[in-house]
């Protein structure tokens, strides 16, 4: 082991998924020491991302079933008798039903290795920038050499203002021990990964060993999730400039499920009034419904007669043509047929109508790289002001004084004892037994690589939404994420598609396969008509079933001190508004008088170990900067 941490810490976090690094970067820029901690290789938790070769690696270990239990009796003798222990999960069990089929081509070279994977465990550490505000922060508060940074796995490009800082992405078995062994570590960087255009797969002939050969260009999420362009995780990463550390691209087709095809939905102004699949009369019908729903406050007359059915049987007592309600229902509010109520369908349609081009034609971003780079960004916030990051690093238990109720301490897999004021911690590292009387949902997944994208359209480069209604009686809707390869997370000549529903079967498969066939065809069962495939090749396929904890009461776990807070993890929304507000109730109740995540200082305010002189150079950040870095397509650019 390394030298041994700080025994005392304001704050300790333990887990790297979203509502913790936004907690532990908010407390780390109120000025509060913090230890964030995760026993596992890689930031994220069960929001984190992965290369190709990383999310099998993640595969063969949930899909083992033996759990080692360490010997207990090593830590007992530092629990006082005025202390007792509540004894933390070993191993993460949020996941279930993990199955995986390969419907490519299976080569005869069973020892294919990734281009450009590294050796297992290496360690490297981001270099600060001289022109970053947010480092030269940190400059003058420690030895920047020892900032952890968020890992991940293909070169990318964060835009700071008008500087640009090329990082190298690694393998997510990568990972920093702990800070104090940093500046070992940074003598070893991995080389940049050269892309090579000219060697890019020809359709239809696509084999399992050339999607392992470029595991690198894939970055897989476990949850998947987009951006609402007014939505509330948006708004914190422009306030707190966490935004400089990622980029984003635009979603750009809404589409629409029915009569079993998938069709193109029109949502702004222009796209009604081009739309070629609706009448003027249609057009007419549905600009004055959405203008309706923008205000509809101001007009209770409208609905209030209606608010206790469905919104989908108020879209019945609308002038609505059956394909209108459709779209409307499923595409615009995407809310539940059975159970959405009037006015969550009304509230949901006017949030998608007031998020519509602020960024472009549609109300939602997409981060390069994937959702498990946003984690990582307010990792990295919280690092650039003091926090502490450790991964390969399990809690043994919390300490909890008897007397007071209160916890006090952790002992950490090493025998350490780390005391803290307040703690935060995620779900799944909590023991069964202290969540004997939680019930949780759980959510069906699936990650499928296919070769075409589900509607045909000029470019191969869409980033496409689609919601498919229940298939049969008792099931849900199915949300439909798919993603090109400009979004740097698969391989060019693929697509990378995101299937996400709430469970009403055993298994994620038996939810979600009914679906897949519908939308794909098996790569070997693949025919030609008219000389195109008629619908996209399935090449490869993860299903999984993930413990949804957002709506879980706190008053449900078992004796818990009032200073531990339970952050959840990845919800069945599409948005993360419930992370954002978790970790803003949280950090509100524990400093009422602080503010949530405030912009960093301008670079002019800040004093360099005490002489007050600015480096040269060093150019101020607008304090009224608004927007966030979209990258677009050619296209979109010629559109505008």
């Amino acid at each position: 082991m390394a030298d041994k941490l700080p025994s005392e810490f304001d704050v300790i976090v333990v887990g790297t998924g979203l509502p913790e690094s936004i907690i532990a970067a908010a407390c780390s820029r109120s000025g509060q020491s913090v230890l964030h901690i995760d026993s596992r290789s890689y930031y994220g938790g069960n929001w984190a991302g992965f290369s190709f070769s990383g999310l099998l690696s993640w595969i063969k270990e949930y899909q083992e079933e033996t759990d080692v239990e360490e010997e207990w009796a090593a830590w007992e003798e530092l629990i006082l008798e005025t202390e007792e222990a509540i004894v933390l999960r070993k191993k993460d069990q949020t996941i279930q039903h993990v199955e995986v089929i390969c419907y490519a081509d299976q080569d005869s070279d069973d020892h294919v290795e990734e281009v450009g994977a590294v050796q297992k465990n290496p360690v490297s550490v981001m270099s600060p920038d001289p022109n970053d505000p947010l480092d030269s922060i940190d400059r003058a508060c420690s030895d920047p050499s020892e900032l952890p940074a968020p890992h991940s796995e293909s070169e990318r490009k964060l835009e700071v203002s008008e500087v640009d800082v090329t990082l190298e992405k690694e393998n997510r078995d990568d990972h920093i021990d702990c800070r104090q062994s940093a500046l070992e570590q940074e003598k070893s960087k991995n080389a940049p990964i050269i892309e090579d255009d000219a060697d890019v797969p020809k359709k239809n002939r696509i084999t399992y060993s050339q999607i392992v050969k470029e595991g690198r260009r894939f970055n897989i999420d476990l949850t998947s999730k987009l951006l609402y362009s007014r939505g509330l995780l948006i708004d914190l990463l422009i306030k707190s400039n966490v935004s400089r550390y990622a980029e984003f691209k635009n979603v750009t087709r809404i589409l629409g499920y029915q009569e079993a095809n998938v069709v193109q939905v029109p949502c702004s102004r222009a796209d009604v009034f081009n739309s070629k699949k609706l009448t003027m009369v249609e057009k007419r019908m549905l600009m004055k419904f959405l203008t309706f729903c923008l205000d509809y406050e101001q007009h209770p007359d409208e609905y209030k007669a209606h608010e206790e059915s469905t919104f989908s049987e108020f879209l019945k007592t609308q002038k609505l043509t059956p394909s209108l309600r459709h779209f409307v229902l499923h595409s615009i509010a995407m809310t539940s047929e059975t159970s959405s109520s009037t006015l969550d369908g009304l509230r949901e349609t006017r949030n998608f109508l007031q998020c519509l081009g602020r960024y472009g034609n549609t109300p939602f971003l997409f981060p390069l790289y994937g959702q498990g780079e946003i984690p990582q960004c307010f990792c990295r916030m919280c690092a650039v002001f003091g926090g502490t990051y450790c991964l390969n690093h399990a809690v043994q238990c919390l300490v909890v004084d008897k007397e007071s109720g209160k916890c006090k301490a952790i002992v950490d897999h090493f025998g350490q004892r780390i005391s803290a004021k307040y703690f935060f911690i995620e779900d799944s590292y909590l023991s069964e037994k202290t969540c004997s009387n939680v019930t949780y949902r759980q959510i069906s997944r699936a990650v499928l690589i296919t070769d075409q994208s589900v509607l045909k359209a000029d470019s191969d480069q869409h980033v496409s939404i689609l919601t498919v209604p229940p298939v049969e009686p008792g099931s849900t809707a199915v949300r439909v994420i798919e993603l090109c390869s400009s979004t740097m997370t698969c391989m060019k000549g693929t697509y990378l598609v995101h299937l996400t529903c709430l469970s009403s079967k055993k298994t994620a498969r038996e939810d979600l396969e009914l679906v897949v066939q519908k939308l794909f065809t098996p790569y070997a069962e693949i025919e030609l008509k008219n000389g195109e495939q008629e619908k996209p090749s399935l090449l490869w396929a993860l299903y999984f079933n993930m413990r949804d904890s957002s709506g879980i009461n706190r008053d449900s776990y078992s004796d818990l001190p009032s200073n531990i807070y339970v952050c959840s993890g990845p919800d069945c929304f599409l948005g993360s508004e419930h992370a954002v507000k978790q970790a803003k109730t949280f950090f509100q109740h524990i400093f009422p008088n602080e503010e949530f995540c405030p912009p960093p200082p301008n670079p002019e305010d800040i004093v360099f170990f005490g002489d007050g002189v600015q480096p040269e150079g060093l150019a101020s950040k607008p304090d009224t900067e608004e927007e966030v870095t979209v990258q677009r397509n050619p296209e979109e650019k010629a559109q505008e």
